[in-house]
């Protein structure tokens, strides 16, 4: 019945992307006649990254893999993150998503040896190996913070090992190996203060793998961030979204709008 229930709430609180649309043209219309705008997208990309104040180290890196402004989806999440609000964010593929979760958790940790500050999950060992890079391009210029990914197909003790002798403060990873390093004690998620789902309805569709992700879950502290980032969220998957969360602000494909889950 619960579930019933979140399903409407959450059928009354989306905005539909075509009304988003329209607001948008109509924004660029009022402009032309000389009233005042609505609120819209227009001069988005008049903004720059700099204006999110971010570390000077962060921008550097930003600089130097050719980004100049941000894009709508970072323009309106990375503000939020930075803050440690608790964020969903739905955008197709290519629009930035990955760089909100990474700059903005760069920005908060500050790194403590043999701490694991930040967990990314995610469902394939590729995208695993491709987020890991993106924090690695966008850490260069902090030569303290360590990341490392995790994923089944790789012998087990080699994570083992590098968790023992060079624990990052960073794991990206796939569920089962996470869980098992985690089982095993090898991995510690109690400091754990960033906690990042990406395609999480890949991996939340997947009951095996959405048991696995819930584990990892409550072995985490409960005061942490939770971000989850999707390219599509059926209405069967926002209530399990919910769960994790705290205080959620919805972000949609292209809105500028933002819409409260609570």
């Amino acid at each position: 019945m619960g579930e019933t229930k979140d399903a409407d709430v959450y059928d009354e609180e989306l905005v539909d992307y075509e009304e988003e649309e329209d607001k948008a043209i109509d924004s660029v219309g009022a402009k032309v006649n000389g009233e005042a705008p609505k609120k819209g997208y227009v001069g988005i990309h008049s903004s720059g990254f700099r204006d999110f104040l971010l570390k000077p180290e962060l921008l550097r890196a930003i600089v130097d893999s050719g980004f100049e402004h941000p894009s709508e989806v970072q323009h309106e999440c990375i503000p939020q993150a930075i803050l440690g609000m608790d964020v969903i964010c739905q955008a197709k593929s290519g629009m930035g998503k990955t760089a909100v979760f990474v700059l903005s958790s760069l920005q908060q940790i500050d790194p403590v040896a043999g701490q694991v500050s930040a967990l990314v999950l995610c469902h394939t060992r590729e995208l695993a190996y491709q987020i890991c890079h993106e924090f690695e391009r966008f850490s260069t210029y902090l030569p303290d913070l360590k990341v490392a990914v995790f994923y089944g197909g790789v012998n087990i003790k080699l994570h083992k090992d590098l968790l023992k002798n060079e624990c990052p403060h960073i794991v990206v990873g796939t569920p089962g190996r996470i869980l098992a390093l985690t089982r095993d004690k090898d991995l510690s998620l109690k400091n754990v203060r960033h906690f990042i789902l990406d395609e999480c309805d890949k991996m939340l569709e997947s009951l095996d793998m959405r048991r696995d992700v819930q584990e990892i879950f409550k072995m985490t502290p409960h005061d942490k961030q939770v971000m989850m980032f999707s390219a599509t969220l059926s209405k069967e998957i926002r209530p399990v979204c919910k769960k994790f969360m705290q205080d959620v602000m919805f972000h949609g494909q292209y809105y500028s709008i933002l819409t409260s889950f609570s």
